[in-house]
């Protein structure tokens, strides 16, 4: 990966300042990387697990890890990138040890959709595809990372990450279809 030579904003300056900071030791800069990258990274462990208590957990465990790992970033992409793999990892690493990750229509504190034959959004749509097609379509579909990273976060080929996107939009676009009839 190549460091991004686009101008910084003056929010990407405030949070540079705040990763250098962070790296001596000052946990209010931390703070203040951790309130400007909060909604983000909940939100892909939201997207990933479909459980608003496992995405708490797999955002508290990335920020415990980003504070002990601060060091290792080298800055070679972005702080939110570097966020989403330690998140991609504590959602995996979950998923390793058994537990279950996904449960769409499940306890009235999990469920996104009343009734998921009278009202089939795109967020349940995307609750409903298997495991990996889901993990592809909501890192490469929304979060934009391209298939070598997807893979590489994912460990899987570039290949596979490819194919499970493409099937992940099929049975998306069929799912939506069936919920507008």
């Amino acid at each position: 990966m190549a460091i991004d030579d686009t101008p910084a904003t003056g929010s990407e300056l405030e949070l540079g300042l705040a990763i250098q900071q962070a790296r001596a030791g000052d946990e209010r800069a931390f703070e203040v990387i951790y309130r400007a990258t909060v909604s983000g990274v909940y939100g892909l462990c939201m997207r990933m697990t479909a459980q608003v208590s496992i995405a708490e957990e797999c955002t508290q465990k990335t920020f415990i890890q980003a504070w002990l790992k601060l060091d290792s970033f080298r800055g070679e992409a972005k702080l939110q990138t570097w966020l989403y793999r330690i998140a991609v990892n504590e959602v995996l690493g979950l998923q390793r040890k058994g537990r279950q990750l996904f449960n769409p229509l499940g306890s009235s504190e999990e469920a996104s959709v009343e009734d998921a034959g009278a009202s089939l959004d795109l967020e349940a749509a995307i609750g409903l595809l298997p495991e990996k097609q889901r993990q592809v379509f909501v890192l490469h579909g929304i979060y934009g990372h391209g298939h070598e990273e997807v893979a590489g976060m994912l460990e899987i080929a570039e290949g596979t990450s490819k194919a499970h996107y493409h099937r992940a939009r099929k049975l998306l676009m069929r799912a939506l279809a069936d919920s507008t009839i």
